[in-house]
């Protein structure tokens, strides 16, 4: 057991839509991820998922609406709901994610954003 300082652990990358796994707790792994710009329309059908925006403001749309996530604020997107976050155009969002291990964060789309190992940091 140590201490994770999140803001210590966002300095050692800087890609964007590519997160890298902090923590796992039992079949579940967290996720620090830097977003800029909009990501991909995608589903996890077998899977919910959580944002936490850590820095910036952070906007996911759905098919019939928008929710708009401030620094310090969590959504948890349930399991077969489409989606797609993004950002201010130029700006950077620094988020934290919940997840499976199994979870494939473009969900049932295959991007050239798709990362299939999350780095370890």
């Amino acid at each position: 057991m140590k201490t994770i300082n999140i803001q210590e652990k966002l300095t050692k990358f800087s890609d964007h839509w590519h997160p890298h796994q902090i923590a796992v707790v039992n079949d579940m792994q967290v996720l620090l991820a830097k977003v800029s710009g909009e990501f991909v329309w995608h589903v996890h059908d077998e899977e919910d998922e959580l944002f936490q925006v850590v820095k910036g403001k952070l906007y996911i749309q759905f098919e019939d609406r928008i929710e708009i996530l401030e620094k310090g604020e969590m959504l948890v997107v349930p399991k077969g709901v489409k989606h797609c976050p993004k950002t201010d155009e130029g700006e950077e969002v620094h988020i934290m994610l919940f997840e499976k291990l199994t979870l494939k964060h473009t969900g049932n789309v295959e991007s050239t954003l798709t990362v299939d190992d999350y780095p370890k940091i």
